[in-house]
Parts: C-alpha cells; sequence; structure tokens
C-alpha cells in the first residue's frame, strides 16, 4: 500500500544568516516529524524563529545545516529549478498578509498558480471557480482584492494555495491580521479543508486560543524546539 503523501519531516536543521557583519543563528539544531493528514500549531515568542522554521519546511530557503524531507524527497537533493516546481505542485503556502495581486480579480488570483502550470485556461478556471465557491467566495469571484473585506481576502489566499491539490498547507499568522470573529472564521474553514482533503496543515500563531484547537502544538524558545 502506498503512503499518503504529505509527511514531513526534519533533522537537526539549523539556520544562520549575516547580520551587521556577523553570523546570527536562528534555528539551532531543530528536529520534527509531522504525520500526513495533521493539523499542527507552532508557537513561540517573536523572534525565536517559526517563521524561518516554515519557510525551510517549504522550500521558500533553503537550511544552513540538516536535512528536511518530504515523504521520501530530501530537499536538499533538489537543485533551484525542482525545487521551485516542487512547491508549485506539493506546498500551498498562506501568509498572515495575503499577497494578493491587486489588478487581478479573486478568480484570476487564484487561477495564477495553475496558469503557472500552463494548465489550459478553461481547466484552471473551472478549478478556481470550484474552490472559491468552497470557500463561500461564489459571489465575489469577479471583485479585485481592493473591494474584499479582510476575511475576504484570506478565503481568496486561502483558495489560491489549495487550487494546486497541494499534501502540505503551510500557514504563517493567517489569521494574525483579522479580528478576532473573521480570524475564527478563517481557522475554521482552514480546518474543514483539512479534514476533506486529509491535507497536512502547519500554523504558525500566536493565537492560544486557535493553536489548542489543532491536533498538536509545538513550542518554540530560542531557535529550539521545547517539550
Amino acid at each position: 500500500m502506498n503512503q499518503e503523501p504529505g509527511g514531513i519531516t526534519a533533522a537537526e536543521v539549523t539556520k544562520s544568516f549575516a547580520r551587521d557583519g556577523e553570523r546570527v543563528e536562528v534555528l539551532k539544531g531543530v528536529s520534527l516529524r509531522i504525520a500526513a493528514g495533521e493539523l499542527v500549531a507552532i508557537v513561540g515568542p517573536s523572534g525565536v524563529g517559526k517563521s524561518t522554521l516554515l519557510h525551510l519546511l517549504g522550500g521558500l530557503e533553503r537550511p544552513s545545516g540538516g536535512e528536511i524531507r518530504h515523504d521520501a524527497t530530501s530537499l536538499a537533493g533538489l537543485n533551484d529549478q525542482e525545487l521551485a516546481r516542487f512547491r508549485n505542485r506539493q506546498v500551498g503556502f498562506v501568509f498572515q498578509f495575503h499577497h494578493l495581486l491587486p489588478e487581478f480579480s479573486a478568480l484570476e488570483n487564484v487561477m495564477l498558480p495553475l496558469r503557472i502550470r500552463r494548465l489550459p485556461t478553461p481547466e484552471a478556471r473551472d478549478r478556481a471557480q470550484l474552490l472559491l465557491t468552497r470557500v463561500g467566495l461564489a459571489h465575489r469571484m469577479r471583485h479585485r482584492p481592493g473591494e474584499l473585506s479582510g476575511g475576504e481576502q484570506q478565503r481568496v489566499a486561502l483558495a489560491r494555495a489549495l487550487v494546486g491539490e497541494p499534501a502540505v498547507l503551510l500557514a504563517d499568522e493567517p489569521t494574525g491580521n483579522l479580528d478576532s470573529r473573521t480570524g475564527e472564521e478563517v481557522f475554521d474553514l482552514l480546518r474543514e479543508l483539512n479534514r476533506e482533503r486529509r491535507l497536512t496543515c502547519v500554523l504558525v500563531t500566536h493565537n492560544a486560543a486557535l493553536a489548542e484547537r489543532t491536533e498538536r502544538t509545538l513550542r518554540m524558545l530560542d531557535g529550539r524546539m521545547v517539550d
């Protein structure tokens, strides 16, 4: 039987940056294992490396040391072109600030990852329309981001992240720019999609109440995982 895709493993991952002529060590040997289909929160004070870790897990940056694997695939074994292809097909990203293209409609923003894959426009449009309907925006597809509320924009960003049917969704403070009620609605939607699609979800959040509603919470302090 084939293993369900979406498992993530990090082994002794380190990351350092040059800052003011010195090396700053952000991650100091992080190890973790996330099962396929799991909904996990990463919490901790500001500046402990949570967002950096998320970027590494998604292949947006490369670690200084250690190894990150998605199922049997080691990200270190991929060249830049292969890594970009991996991100486009296997990982969806949602951030605190949605990063929607302001000149595009909601529908066009969601279609974009599929157009990058060179899917035919009719197929990309159909898939984007289905997902926007699923996130409750069937009536807002033609609106541009500036015409949408903050919660609606984040729903568009979530649809865009999932339209390529990734195995993994990485979300960095996805409710941090929303009021509490709208943030809960977006989180509820994320959790529903996690269950429907058996989607592996890793959520960085400062919101303790939301973290408690995930299946497991990982805590970071000073660049390390703590019990």
